[in-house]
């Protein structure tokens, strides 16, 4: 399952990059919401929540527009991109009822699947609203309590909502803003400078990567630059379309809106698209240098699982946990015949468990112990016991 995002008939002023303060209070409000999920940062969540106790209660209410359907009201919706939370959350305060519940209405049902009615029909007492109500309940008791408060009140929701991300920007998000804020804007300036490589002037008539005589010239295209910038990205067939590993389908036009890349520290495993509103295409990402490396595509994860369902594989592995060996001493240990471990060892190096040097003559072999680890802590102690 994927996201193809079609880049074609982008210039370089439809293109903006940096860092939003709100997206990443929201990214970390999901790592607080969900730890299980964020071991990785389990550290930073004891401490945030240590922080602000006392924001236990609101955060759990408002949870369901951080979880995986991320509400498109922590995204940003104008360019240029806005300076500091506090410029965010006035452009919060100022949306009228319809707009906030535009805007917040989907990230309450949270899920694209099924459609929303427009904000014009979610009015307290309308068959519309009532049903809207009735799925989001559906789907849990606090999404369907949000949605009767959002339909009843919204401007006072949204008043309660900011008031939420006011604390909790107090209690612990200030701090880490200023520690992250540095290294995600040079993370920014870099990606901007790689955009900035082209022909000064328009871009080619016969758009990124040919010059106005359709001649193929070598510089980097938006596209180019993205599939560089995500592990999980991916360019497909002819033109600018590139493929985003992601738990749906959908093609995304992007032009004639704005692409909008927002890197973030705290969104890691996660790769979020919003493609909904109608300002911009918003892709938030995990910056380089802020998460951990090695993130695979469904397709590497499954040869990966797949290489360890065979029990000689598996053996096999057990033997090269402990030292480099070679072809023929595995062979002889197992009482298999060379070429039958030369096949299962390529089986397992193509899937980067297993790591081969050579040594003058001989090539040995050894597990790649950290990437079992990354399969999980259980996997690593079978194959160890």
């Amino acid at each position: 399952m994927s996201i193809v995002l079609d880049l074609g008939g982008l210039g370089p002023a439809d293109l903006a990059v940096g860092p939003s303060a709100l997206s990443e209070l929201m990214a970390s409000l999901h790592v607080l919401a969900e730890p299980e999920h964020h071991s990785e940062a389990a550290g930073w969540t004891a401490r945030a929540a240590a922080a602000g106790p006392e924001l236990h209660d609101e955060l759990t209410v408002f949870a369901p527009l951080w979880a995986r359907y991320r509400c498109r009201l922590f995204f940003p919706r104008a360019l240029p991109l806005a300076a500091s939370l506090h410029e965010e959350l006035a452009a919060i305060a100022a949306l009228s009822a319809e707009d906030f519940l535009e805007l917040v209405a989907p990230g309450v049902l949270g899920t694209n699947a099924q459609p929303v009615p427009p904000a014009r029909e979610l009015r307290a007492g309308t068959a519309a609203a009532e049903d809207y109500t009735r799925r989001c309940l559906r789907r849990s008791y606090a999404r369907g309590e949000l949605a009767r408060q959002l339909v009843a009140a919204p401007l006072e929701l949204r008043d309660r909502l900011l008031a939420v991300l006011r604390n909790a920007d107090t209690a612990f998000f200030a701090e880490d803003w200023r520690t992250l804020r540095p290294a995600l804007e040079d993370h920014a300036r870099e990606v901007r400078r790689r955009l900035a490589a082209r022909p000064l002037g328009a871009p080619p008539a016969g758009g990124w990567g040919a010059s106005a005589g359709g001649t193929p010239i070598s510089l980097r295209s938006p596209a180019d630059v993205l599939t560089e910038l995500l592990p999980t990205a991916a360019r497909v067939g002819p033109g600018e379309r590139v493929r985003l590993d992601k738990l749906q389908i959908d093609e995304v036009k992007v032009a004639p809106r704005p692409l909008v890349l927002v890197p973030s520290a705290r969104v890691w495993p996660h790769l979020t698209v919003k493609n909904e509103h109608p300002s911009c295409v918003v892709v938030q990402y995990a910056a380089r240098g802020t998460s951990l490396a090695g993130q695979l595509t469904v397709r590497d994860l499954h040869h990966r699982l797949m290489a360890l369902t065979s029990p000689a594989r598996m053996e096999l592995c057990r033997h090269l946990l402990g030292e480099p060996i070679t072809t023929s001493e595995l062979a002889a240990r197992l009482g298999s015949s060379e070429p039958q471990v030369s096949r299962a060892l390529r089986t397992l190096r193509d899937a980067g468990l297993v790591r081969s040097t050579r040594d003058g003559k001989l090539v040995r072999h050894r597990l790649a112990t950290d990437v079992i680890q990354r399969l999980g802590h259980d996997v690593l102690a079978t194959v160890a016991r």
